[in-house]
């Protein structure tokens, strides 16, 4: 396949800037531009985007979001080692991308972005969980952002799209869930990446729905949610003891059997719990 732009191979440019991934920082970096090509196509046109992504590295995946049109991308990296690497895509592709040297957990992406907004990132495995959770639950639904499309380790992206009575069900498939429609776009062998990660890798496409799929409030949801799966191995009416005196009777209330574990109950069940518990 023909080069996506005009920049010097990743393979390249890693040694250029001796660009070694750092363990402490969740680096692998991809190194196949036509997949990051093809990473960047999921969300669809954004060619009248903005587009977030967190630990660009030595900016393959920003070098997939340009070349695939992205009307503008603020990239967020931690590790300066990588900066020069990206500054020379920024000065490839004038005024289309902002670098910010910082942490994703602090740094306040929305001030730098215009909507419609996606996000597109191969997330550091040490902060990926945390800022999805933080993309899940901001203080208003619907969120800034259209969509998100993020690498995980797979076990990871399995837990997100993982139904009721599965091993891998548990708070962060009902909340992501819950907030969005949630499928894995693609699947990447360890090869694919520098240091080969020891798990293949995949990356999960969400959609926000216009509102959680069931009502009910979020922190309730959130607090019910968090200690079901806390104790996942006990029977409700003890894995939620601590939430109200009466819960047997709150879960009778809710339709649900006090000793039913949190593993076997659906989305809308929990949402009944949380209204039911207040």
């Amino acid at each position: 396949m023909p080069p996506i732009d005009r920049l010097p191979p990743l393979r390249e440019v890693i040694a250029t800037h001796g660009l070694a991934a750092k363990k402490s920082l969740g680096q692998n970096f991809l190194l196949d531009l036509n997949l990051t090509a093809r990473i960047a196509r999921i969300p669809g046109d954004l060619t009248q985007a903005d587009v977030l992504e967190v630990g660009p590295g030595p900016g393959g995946l920003t070098r997939g979001l340009l070349a695939e049109g992205a009307r503008r991308v603020l990239a967020i990296e931690k590790d300066t080692r990588c900066l020069p690497a990206l500054a020379e895509i920024a000065e490839a592709y004038p005024d289309r991308l902002e670098v910010i040297e910082g942490d994703a957990l602090e740094v306040d992406a929305r001030a730098h972005l215009n909507s419609p907004i996606h996000v597109v990132a191969n997330l550091p495995y040490n902060v990926g969980t945390e800022l999805l959770i933080r993309w899940l639950t901001p203080a208003e639904w619907p969120p800034y952002w259209q969509s998100l499309t993020l690498m995980f380790q797979r076990e990871v992206a399995e837990r997100i799209v993982a139904q009721p009575g599965t091993k891998a069900y548990g708070r962060l498939a009902v909340l992501a869930q819950w907030k969005a429609e949630a499928r894995i776009a693609l699947t990447l062998p360890p090869e694919a990446f520098t240091p080969p990660p020891k798990i293949s890798s995949a990356v999960v496409h969400l959609r926000p729905r216009p509102q959680p799929a069931f009502p009910a409030d979020p922190a309730a949801m959130e607090r019910v949610v968090a200690k079901a799966f806390n104790q996942r191995r006990k029977m409700l009416r003890a894995a939620l003891k601590g939430l109200h005196p009466q819960i047997e009777a709150k879960l009778e209330e809710a339709d649900i059997a006090p000793t039913a574990r949190a593993e076997t109950l659906s989305i809308e069940q929990f949402a009944a719990l949380a209204r039911t518990l207040g």
